[in-house]
């Protein structure tokens, strides 16, 4: 199970539960470099933050907060989401960081929206060497927390047509890297009328979106 216990938060050089009411958190979106389209999707994480705040008791904002691997934010994002269809590029500046960021307790949900898997890959290569990713278990809280998923992640779009698939890095027997593969969970967040999706289509990519804030926070249920 998970460690830690909210509330969470990241700040500088330690992972802390302060005291006193339970903070407001948010999911940051992560602006990188090489090209990319970082800012696809712009109505999926305003419609997963409102999910996260109507489903558990977190406390959530209603916006996602855009922030780099170069700012103080960083450290109080406790689930930090990437996409986009073209290329990611961290310099090895950024890898430090990001690299600080996940062993002291953060989140990243790198999520392809068709187009970014090889230097995702690539990138993700440089951040961990003795690391790689390995597909997560079908038994693994994320599948469970919430909502039940026992075959693993939804498919929510066609893309290259292969099932999906939820890969992920594990640091000390946690979960901090989890990177969802031909599946799109972000289009299924989006505005029903953006991709026309079904109804169940898209109450699954949420209900999926949920677990895995709810797993980066450690909400029990």
């Amino acid at each position: 199970m998970i460690a830690r216990l909210l509330p969470v938060l990241l700040l500088g050089s330690s992972v802390f539960a302060p005291s006193g009411p339970p903070p407001v958190m948010t999911i940051g979106r992560l602006h990188y470099d090489g090209g990319g389209d970082w800012y696809a999707n712009p109505s999926s994480l305003p419609n997963l933050l409102s999910a996260v705040r109507a489903r558990t008791t977190l406390r959530v904002d209603s916006e996602e907060k855009v922030v780099t691997l170069r700012e103080d934010e960083l450290w109080n994002i406790p689930y930090l989401y990437m996409t986009g269809h073209g290329n990611v590029r961290w310099s090895a500046r950024d890898l430090q960081v990001l690299r600080r960021y996940l062993e002291q307790g953060g989140f990243l949900h790198a999520d392809d929206n068709y187009g970014m898997d090889a230097s995702l890959r690539r990138e993700v290569g440089r951040l961990f060497p003795d690391h790689p990713l390995v597909e997560v278990p079908l038994d693994h809280p994320i599948y469970h927390l919430i909502y039940e998923f026992p075959k693993g992640i939804p498919k929510i779009h066609a893309h290259d047509g292969k099932p999906a698939q939820g890969f992920g890095i594990f640091l000390n027997g946690r979960l901090a890297l989890y990177y969802s593969y031909q599946s799109d969970l972000g289009d299924g967040w989006e505005d029903p009328e953006v991709h026309d999706d079904p109804p169940a289509r898209r109450e699954a990519a949420l209900r999926m979106g949920v677990n895995l804030f709810a797993y980066a926070v450690g909400y029990g249920g």
